[in-house]
């Protein structure tokens, strides 16, 4: 019987792409905000744009924020130290940031949700993480992109680049990789075959050699498609928050919900629902009741409880799906103050969040195992 075979692409963006600038800017002042009043209610919204950096949405906190200096402080540690490049700490800086409007606080402040929405977390025993196999080595391209650049290892890097990996599947397991790709920002004086061959050895070889791949064949490693790449950030494309919803998630993988993540804090089930369904999703394929699970929630804005929650296993479930709904009631009161009590969400915890997905982390309350 021949083997069903298909292919997967997954992709990720480093830490200085203009949408996770934006995403760790709104992310920070969330943090900020919970580091100091935990009953803050935050929609952050920031644009990265060619020499601006500005600040919408609403706030409710006790909180005293120096907006400015946050953005700045983030722009600055993601490598952005040069005017020159158009976009650096440096940039004009607005702030249209306003309360939170009374509408809104009034089903928040009784412990409904922020907002309606969908939310889906998933599962699979593809990688250590369970997480799905091209997602997992897209964030670990793009992490060891930034961590070269950081340290020094490879200094013609500038701060920004992608990844984007092709996965070849037989009968639903992962079995080589079939394309690489990198797009990376590096210096005028730097050759593109360069470029091209210290990727390769320093990004591309570690990390499959991690996973237990081998490089696919020369052809089909793409670097810096386009030749060459000088100008990184948002002078060459803007950014903004919430854009990067199927990198932050699953790599398109599994299902995505409504509403993105960053710049929200727990009371926007946006987010607390997503990783209340990922920690439904993973405890089940770590208990061996599943190969892989999608867990679906779906809320009303100023109720508490969920109105829909569905568990999706593919018919890789070894118990009954009584059995599996059962397993999810013991493991965690999925009202919106049940998730935010257990995964213990009202602390500055997001900063972490920002670039290389919010999935498959160590140290984040929704990726831990329940014994």
């Amino acid at each position: 019987m021949s083997k069903k075979v298909r292919l997967f692409t997954s992709e990720s963006v480093c830490a200085g792409h203009p949408d996770k600038i934006a995403d760790a800017i709104s992310d920070a002042i969330v943090d900020a905000a919970l580091a100091s009043d935990p009953d803050s209610h935050c929609a952050i919204e920031t644009v990265a744009g060619a020499n601006q950096i500005c600040l919408f949405g609403e706030i409710k906190t006790k909180a005293k924020i120096n907006y400015e200096q946050v953005a700045r402080d983030v722009v600055k540690r993601l490598g952005y130290t040069k005017p020159e490049w158009g976009f650096s700490q440096e940039s004009i800086f607005s702030n249209d940031i306003h309360e939170q409007s009374p509408e809104i606080a009034m089903g928040v402040d009784n412990d409904g949700a922020g907002d309606q929405g969908m939310m889906f977390g998933y599962a699979c025993n593809e990688t250590p993480e369970l997480m799905p196999l091209p997602i997992t080595l897209a964030h670990a391209l793009t992490r060891r992109i930034d961590e070269v650049r950081e340290t020094g290892v490879l200094q013609w890097l500038r701060p920004d680049g992608k990844s984007q990996v092709t996965v070849r599947y037989q009968d639903d397991k992962p079995v080589a990789i079939e394309k690489l790709v990198a797009a990376v920002a590096h210096s005028e004086e730097t050759s593109a075959e360069r470029v091209r061959a210290d990727v390769i050895e320093h990004v591309f070889t570690p990390v499959l050699t991690k996973y237990g791949f081998d490089l696919p064949k020369d052809a089909d490693i793409v670097v810096n498609g386009t030749g060459l790449w000088h100008i990184p950030g948002p002078e060459s494309d803007a950014g903004l928050t919430g854009r990067k919803i199927v990198v932050d998630t699953y790599g398109g993988y599994a299902r995505v919900g409504g509403g993105a993540f960053s710049g929200k804090e727990p009371h926007k089930v946006d987010r607390s629902g997503a990783y209340a369904a990922r920690y439904i999703a993973k405890n089940i394929v770590a208990a061996g009741l599943a190969d892989k699970c999608e867990v679906g929630l779906a809320y009303v804005i100023g109720q508490p409880l969920p109105l829909m929650q569905t568990i999706e296993t593919f018919g890789t479930a070894t118990v009954s799906d009584e059995e599996l709904h059962a397993f999810k009631d013991q493991l965690i009161d999925t009202s919106v103050k049940g998730i935010i009590e257990a995964l213990d969400l009202c602390r500055p915890i997001y900063s972490a969040t920002s670039a290389y997905g919010h999935f498959g982390k160590e140290g984040l309350p929704w990726e831990k195992i329940k014994k």
